[in-house]
Parts: C-alpha cells; structure tokens; sequence
C-alpha cells in the first residue's frame, strides 16, 4: 500500500519567495543583476525539477545572470551572502537551502587547477551561511591534497560551521552527496583534531562520520573510539560528551549486535536475563494505527540492557516480480537492572504510511534484540 502525502519537501525549500530572496540579496551588490529574469526562470521550471535538480537549475540560472568570468562572478556571489548564522547558537543551525546553489556554483564552475585556491577560501564563507558540505566533495575527488590540507587547517576556524564542514564533508557515506575518491583513512588526522570540539554540532558530525566507517570497516572504527576513550583522550574531553560521541558512532553496529561496539559501550553480549510475556497487545492491526506489545524481563543479576526490536515486514511480490519488504531495527529502552529487578515494559509502534516506506498486508514478525542478540519473537496481521 503506497503511502499519500501532500506535504512537498522541495516546494518548501525551493519556492518563488524563497527565489526572490536571493535575488534581492544579488540585486543589493549594485552589479547589474538581472534579479527579475533571474526570479523568473528559477520559477517557471520547479514544476518539473525534484529537490536537487531545483538546486542544479538555480545553479544554471545564477551562471545565466552572472559575468562569464568567473573571479567576477564569484566576487558578485560573496558579495551577495546574506549575514552569517549566528555564532553563538550551538547545534541544529544547518541554514537556508536557497544559500545551496551558490557552494554548487563554485563546485561546478570554479573547480580548476587555476582555481582551486579562490574557490576554497569561497566555500568556507558560505558554509557561514550553508553548509557547503557537498560542493567540497568535489575539491576532495579533484584535489584531494590541496583539499585535506586546506579542511585540517578548517579544524582551528573560531566558526563552528567552518569546523564541521572539515568533518562532514569528509564523511565516506555523506547522504545525497557523490562518493568520494579517497581512501577511507585520509581524513582521521581531521576527526582528530574535532572529536574534543566544544560544540556539539562539530561533534554530532564526527559521530556520523564514525558512523559510517564502521559500515566500511567496523574494526578502525572501533579502534578510533577505544583511542578517544583512553586516558589521553578523556583527560582532553569531557567524558558526557565523549560517551555522546561513542554511543552516535556505533548505533549501527549497535543494531547488528557487533559484541565490540556493545562492549565498548558496556554492554555485555551474554545477558543474565529471563524474558516472559513478549507478546502483541494488538495481534491484528490496520494500516495508519499502531502495534502495541508488551514485555517482561527480570534481571539475574545487577547489569546495563539495551532492548531493540526487530521488524520484518510483510513481503509483497513488485512489478518485476521480485519479492519486497525487508527489515528494521528500532530502538526500545536502556536500562540499567539490579540483580532480581522485574520491569514490565509497554510500546506503542506506529504503521502509518510513509513516503519511505510501503506497507503490504500480511504477516509481520517481531523479535526482541538484547544487547545485540536476538531473543524472543512473535508475529502479528497488517490489515487495510
């Protein structure tokens, strides 16, 4: 069952006001910027332009407008930034999308050999504004020594966006963004140096970028986050945010029950433990309600627990033929257990339709996962 949605993600970030936004912010710099015609053929394509196309055509439509030099140019686009995001602020303050087009314009026009010096000093202005995470990919892929060196001397910028660009835009798994060309490994001198960051949206990024070498190699990422964790490390960080950091990293590992990110985390792969009762409240459920089950657990003795549970959903044969459905690991609750500590624990799973996911009616199968092993399990109906 598809899901419906009215809600348009790309309509919200790329829209006729938020055009005339920028527009206005280049028609300010006094350099003959066409800013109606510019607005106006932003506009007219959206229709039919997905969310990173739209940032492709604006990109087009700013290189339409601008000098054909692109030094010129790009002294108009700098210009033309609006002010910085506020520095004081310390997370979640990722900026405007419409900012977007002017990284993509430097990554498209003014990744040269002649170039590549102004561009990067470019790029870290207008990740002051928006990250500019995916335009330095190209750089990376290019020039990757140039690159490095000039994202390692981001690491000591005063401005924290600047900071995390060097982290995120380093990532080896980046979402929506080109794979890059270097080896995994490169970048580590620069999570390094932003592991101890003292704002946590630079550290959050170094989590995620952890994060997605322990989907390439879990080993290295392990053995960076026991380094971190050592006494040099903690004695330069404080320890909340370093567990922060351990934990984020290896929630991936976590879900697959990998014993070495569980034990770095505390938890031990043999849990002293009797389960009773893991059943569903709700044993048939419609689509766009919820699955509601129980649990009881008694702890053997006194130790840390981290529940999950695993959802295979119904399978459904598409338009190939060949059968879909697949599986998810969700996270249910960390405890902490004495020794003969009984707890009766209630969820409530919501199986609404996503634009993520497809829903099929069917037979699910539900299995109880503690400290990264698989434990009790039972099944229920999806419905419509």
């Amino acid at each position: 069952m598809k899901a419906e949605t009215t809600f348009s993600l790309k309509d919200q970030l790329f829209n006729e006001e938020k055009v005339n936004f920028l527009a206005k912010q280049f028609a300010a710099t006094k350099s003959g910027f066409p800013a109606k015609r510019f607005s106006r053929n932003c506009v007219e394509a959206f229709p039919d332009l997905e969310l990173k196309e739209r940032i492709s055509h604006i990109t087009a439509c700013l290189h339409d407008a601008l000098p054909d030099d692109y030094p010129k140019a790009l002294s108009i686009i700098l210009e033309a930034l609006p002010a910085q995001l506020d520095p004081t602020l310390r997370d979640d303050d990722f900026g405007d999308f419409i900012i977007a087009p002017l990284s993509h314009y430097v990554a498209v026009h003014g990744c040269s050999r002649k170039h590549v010096r102004r561009s990067l000093r470019a790029l870290r202005e207008i990740t002051k504004r928006f990250s500019a995470e995916d335009a330095i990919r190209y750089f990376i892929n290019a020039f990757p020594e140039e690159t490095l060196a000039f994202l390692e001397s981001c690491t000591d910028d005063d401005n924290y966006h600047v900071r995390r660009l060097a982290s995120e835009g380093t990532r080896p798994k980046l979402p929506w963004s080109q794979k890059l060309a270097i080896d995994f490994r490169e970048p580590l001198p620069i999570l390094e140096k932003l592991y101890r960051d003292p704002t946590r949206y630079v550290t959050r990024s170094v989590a995620n970028h952890v994060n997605d070498i322990s989907k390439v190699d879990p080993a290295t990422a392990i053995k960076v986050l026991r380094r971190w964790g050592g006494r040099g490390g903690s004695a330069r960080r404080r320890s909340s945010e370093l567990q922060f950091v351990t934990k984020h990293a290896l929630r991936t590992l976590v879900k697959q029950g990998n014993a070495d990110a569980l034990a770095l985390l505390g938890f031990s792969s043999s849990p002293d433990i009797t389960i009773r009762d893991f059943k569903p409240l709700t044993p048939v459920v419609k689509i766009g309600s919820a699955l509601e089950f129980v649990l009881k657990i008694r702890s053997n003795k006194a130790q840390p627990l981290l529940l999950d549970y695993v959802m295979d959903f119904a399978p459904n044969s598409n338009a190939t033929g060949r059968k879909t459905g697949g599986r998810k690991v969700f996270k249910l609750t960390q405890i902490e257990m004495k020794a003969g500590e009984q707890q009766e624990i209630l969820k409530k799973h919501p199986l609404r339709l996503m634009t993520t996911r497809r829903l099929y009616e069917g037979d699910h199968t539900v299995t109880l996962q503690v400290n990264g092993r698989a434990s009790k399990q039972f099944s229920f109906v999806l419905e419509a």
